[in-house]
This record gives structure tokens, sequence and C-alpha cells, in this order.
């Protein structure tokens, strides 16, 4: 039975430096702070056994051993949610506790936000966010949106095809800005009347121009 060498005191205080890049990693690809953290402990575990006198960037290797190990727990988790956008909003970091943590969790709903800018329509959008995100039953989605439960239903749909599809189109900052501060907002204080009036216009003015 073979027996993992101890870590050099060097190379662990390395890999600790490195830890918050690494877990911003994982919940990037993974939307779970407890995957992320899974997938930098199997990074630790490799980086135990590995011939560390053959790594020339120590922090390039781990990262490179991150992202794969993300990717493959992405992968093997795909048939429990189709996209990590879906996870957004799950498992909030404590900022003060942990402020990189937070830090990381809130560039990944930043980019998460983005992509759903850049990928749905604004009535699409306003269902799924309210939906996947906030978990409103499709009676009330229809209610806000101005449209048939039935037809609530179809846009959350369309929207999940649509992101795992991943076609983007530009987005303006102060439009990304306005409804991530809505959503952080609305999470953070469970008054939700604020991004129903967000998407509520959006899709106004979306019918304006013509219906989607």
């Amino acid at each position: 039975m073979s027996v993992r060498a101890e870590v050099p005191e060097a190379h662990t205080a390395m890999f600790q430096a490195v830890r918050p890049r690494l877990f911003g990693i994982g919940y990037r690809v993974l939307g779970s702070a407890a995957e992320a953290e899974d997938v930098v402990q199997d990074a630790w575990i490799r980086w135990q056994g590995a011939d560390r006198s053959k790594v020339r960037d120590a922090a390039a290797f781990l990262a490179t051993t991150t992202t794969r190990l993300a990717i493959n727990a992405g992968q093997s988790a795909r048939v429990r949610r189709e996209t990590y956008i879906g996870t957004w909003l799950s498992e909030p970091v404590d900022a003060e506790a942990d402020p990189a943590r937070g830090a990381e969790q809130a560039d990944a709903l930043e980019h998460a936000v983005l992509a759903l800018l850049e990928t749905l329509s604004p009535t699409e959008r306003a269902a799924y966010v309210l939906r996947e995100g906030f978990d409103y039953p499709y009676r009330r989605i229809a209610e806000v949106l101005g449209r048939s439960e039935a037809n609530a239903r179809q846009l959350v749909t369309r929207a999940r095809i649509r992101l795992a599809g991943g076609r983007r189109r530009p987005v303006d900052a102060a439009e990304h800005q306005r409804l991530l501060d809505a959503i952080v907002d609305a999470s953070q204080t469970g008054d939700l009347t604020t991004l129903e009036h967000v998407h509520a216009g959006d899709v106004r003015r979306r019918d304006g121009c013509g219906r989607g």
C-alpha cells in the first residue's frame, strides 16, 4: 500500500494562497458553494500526489486542475440541472464571515445575470428569473407579465432551452446593472415588488416593439 508523501510547508502555503481563486473557478463553473468546495478539496488531493518538481507554475497547474475537475463535476451533475445559472441564487455565502467567497459569489451572480440578458428576451427572462430564482408559481408569473398561465410555462421552458444553447447578444451596461441590483435587493430583503416592476417594464417595452 502506497503512502502519500507529506506536502512541504512552502507548497501547502502556496496552495492556501491560491485557494480563493480555485474556489472562484469552481463556483463559476458549478454555481454551488458546496460543490466548489469539494472541487477545491479534490485539487488539494491531486496537489498532494503530484510530482511538484516538474511543475513550473504551481498556480497555473492548480487552476487548470481545478477547472478540469469542475467541468467533470458539472457534466456528471447535468442530469440534476440544465445549467449552472439555475442555481445562481442558491447556497448564499456569508460575505461578512468570508469576504473572499462573498466577492466570488457576487462575481458569479453578475456573470449569471449577464448571461440571462445576453440570451433571453425580456419576457423569457422575467418568467425564468421569477420561476427559477424565486420559485414563483406559474399563476403569479402570468399575472406579473399579463400572460396566460400556459404561456408562462412555455416561456420558462423556452428560456431553459435558449440558455442551454448559449447564443448571446450585446447588452447595455446600464441594463445589466439595473437587473442585477433588483435581483440582489430582492434576494437580500425578500421584497420582490421592485423586481416585478423591472420585469414588467421590460416586457411592456418589448411588447411595444413586437410581442416576444
